[in-house]
């Protein structure tokens, strides 16, 4: 699916959205506001648009997509947070304003208290990419590399306390490597210092370096998922070298509601988004913009969601990071 047509999402946004009050027998009655916290065209806003398309098919109802950017995906979300909990106002859920933002700074919000999870939609994996004339063909000669000369090597990440900086030092942590961190502003700018040679290696979105990778920019030496990824199966998992075999992580994408949300209209919803997934459509479309499909109920989706934070928090704890 080209981005223009998901941008679009004809059907979708049609129907202006209208006052009025509904109970969960009859839900839904009328469209439902998805807010996304990020700019159109991200990763996140494609993944939560190519899901509620075939969601809007299946109820009948349209669902408007809103994209609230600004302040790392938290004005979004905040307005989520607020909002009536009645099921007409929908969260495109991610990491960074979910799991490491209100580890790492204040919030308007809190995760646990103010959200009931819906259902996981999938992953991102994240790939260990280096510059192409690296002195190091795999992974395992990587670390070997990188190991023997403690502080020589120079990373690349989205930010100081994001995402792609977490799973960057849990991998190093797992591999007992030490590096040199260089924040850049977005993914993009250290992934063009990568290219360009200035900063050695970086652990980034599939979605972000498959192009680089597979164009010969910059050379791929694993994935961070433990079983590997379904989207490029020749990336061996990092699990497999020795002392990393606990590294099994992602960037999440899901659909959240305000706390509170009565528990026939979260069902509908989780069953709406299950069913959504189970269509090869919707699978082959998120493969497309480099997101695994990996369905969780309401129930699972809780559970990863504890994990997932505490395996951010420690990782934060560790390294003292904050972000003011």
């Amino acid at each position: 699916m080209q981005r223009r047509t998901l941008l679009a999402a004809g059907g979708l946004a049609l129907p202006a959205l209208r006052p009025g009050r509904a109970g969960a027998n009859d839900y839904p009655a009328r469209p439902v506001r998805m807010v996304v916290p990020w700019p159109p065209g991200q990763a996140t806003d494609l993944m939560a648009r190519i899901t509620a398309t075939k969601v809007a098919e299946l109820w009948g109802q349209p669902i408007v997509p809103e994209n609230r950017a600004g302040a790392g995906g938290m004005i979004g979300t905040d307005l989520v947070a607020k909002a009536q909990p009645d099921g007409y106002t929908l969260l495109a859920a991610s990491t960074g304003p979910i799991t490491s933002a209100p580890l790492v700074q204040k919030t308007p919000y809190d995760p646990e208290r103010d959200f009931a999870p819906v259902a996981m939609i999938g992953i991102s994996p994240y790939v260990l990419i280096v510059r192409k004339d690296f002195p190091a063909q795999d992974a395992a000669e990587f670390v070997a590399k990188v190991r023997a000369e403690p502080g020589k090597y120079t990373y690349a990440t989205s930010g100081n306390g994001a995402a792609s900086h977490l799973i960057t030092l849990m991998f190093l942590a797992k591999a007992k490597l030490e590096g040199v961190h260089v924040p850049f502003q977005g993914s993009n700018p250290g992934l063009t210092a990568v290219t360009a040679g200035q900063v050695d290696f970086a652990v980034e979105t599939l979605a972000a370096t498959a192009p680089l990778f597979r164009q010969g920019a910059v050379r791929a030496l694993g994935v961070t998922l433990r079983g590997g990824t379904e989207l490029a199966p020749e990336l061996m998992p990092l699990a497999r070298l020795p002392g990393v075999e606990t590294l099994d992580v992602g960037a999440f994408g899901g659909y959240m509601v305000p706390a509170r949300t009565p528990e026939p209209i979260l069902q509908r919803l989780a069953e709406a988004t299950g069913r959504a997934l189970a269509t090869t459509e919707v699978r082959e479309q998120l493969a497309r913009i480099g997101f695994q499909p990996q369905h969780r109920g309401t129930a699972d989706f809780t559970t990863f969601l504890r994990r997932h934070r505490e395996e951010f928090r420690e990782v934060i704890q560790a390294n003292d990071i904050r972000v003011d």
